[in-house]
């Protein structure tokens, strides 16, 4: 599972794990690592225009995932036989979900091409036999580790609310079944996983999160130098509210508004995501990226509330926060000097 490492950490945590003693913990996991699989599904193109452009962004794809020594299958390209692109999109993903792993890969998909949406059912167009996000649903149930779907397709809206879950991240090229017209965030999202423009926190990594925001920003710039009115608007959802958050409410990295209604806006845990993680990250556990990704989504929540609360309440609250994080990164500088 590839976790993107938030470089903004209270300095409170820095200069606790430098005081603290070095302890032996014979029950602290063991140093392992996970991957990334990557399943690139190019849809029906339609005309061989549409198919250069959906074979140039999948051919993006799969070189960062080779940079990235991530397990890439591709769908749609070779030759049709006795079996549709949607069975072997379904053996895939089944292949995935009946895997028993000790440490819990993540899986990426990601949908290049066209889609469609009517009577309330939203599909991705294949090669014969099309997909729609309630099948794709059910076919992701039984997967319990990181999900990262990036739908490129137009009228792929509909499929946050389908697949938006616990432990998953969904990027669609539009917000709604309505934006039907051809999408172009495809081309960004393909250009900017990858690209060290991307990186918005400096951190030397491009986060699923940092990706969207660039991508929706270079679609934005498309259509205003084109003087047409966007017909397509990105959203990514991470929190499992099935709603989706649009580029604009993000300056940078972070939430300029909030939500009408008062919801958690997305981006925090997609913020962790990354298919190409940096050569001098912390080796973290898998054990402790989770507690890690616990602890600092408890530190966000209590900087949000920091208002409502008295100093000493709010630092009852952050200590032991501060306390556990620096634990977790100090096991794991002193892993990495061990190794050096």
């Amino acid at each position: 599972m590839m976790f993107k490492r938030k470089l903004p950490v209270l300095t409170a945590i820095c200069l606790f794990a430098l005081s603290q003693p070095s302890q032996a913990n014979e029950n602290e996991p063991t140093d392992q690592t996970s991957r990334s699989e990557v399943v690139i599904v190019v849809g029906a193109p339609g005309t061989p225009e549409y198919g250069e452009q959906f074979a140039d962004w999948a051919d993006a794809w799969s070189d960062v995932s080779e940079q990235a020594a991530a397990a890439a299958t591709v769908i749609g390209r070779s030759e049709t036989d006795e079996s549709s692109d949607r069975d072997r999109l379904q053996k895939r993903v089944a292949t995935f979900a009946d895997s028993k792993q000790e440490v819990p890969n993540t899986l990426w998909l990601v949908l290049i091409g066209h889609g469609t949406f009517s009577q309330d059912t939203a599909k991705f167009n294949l090669r014969g036999p099309d997909v729609s996000a309630a099948e794709l649903a059910q076919w992701l149930d039984g997967i319990l580790s990181p999900v990262v779907i990036v739908n490129c397709a137009s009228s792929s809206g509909p499929f946050i609310n389908r697949l938006s879950g616990p432990n998953r991240v969904i990027v669609t090229a539009t917000k709604s079944g309505t934006e039907q017209n051809y999408t172009r965030f495809g081309k960004f999202m393909a250009q900017a996983i990858s690209s060290p423009e991307s990186d918005l926190d400096h951190d030397d990594e491009v986060s699923v999160h940092e990706a969207f925001l660039r991508a929706s920003a270079e679609v934005r710039q498309f259509y205003e130098d084109e003087g047409r009115i966007s017909t397509e608007h990105a959203l990514i959802d991470d929190n499992a509210d099935a709603r989706g958050t649009p580029a604009a409410m993000f300056r940078g990295t972070r939430p300029i508004a909030e939500a009408k209604d008062g919801a958690q806006l997305d981006g925090r845990a997609a913020s962790r995501f990354t298919l190409t993680p940096a050569a001098k990250r912390l080796p973290f556990t898998p054990a402790e990226l989770t507690q890690r990704n616990e602890l600092e989504t408890r530190l966000e929540e209590l900087r949000a509330k920091r208002s409502s609360l008295d100093e000493a309440a709010f630092d009852a609250e952050l200590e032991p926060l501060l306390v556990k994080l620096a634990k977790i990164y100090r096991a794991a500088e002193k892993r990495q000097q061990e190794t050096e």
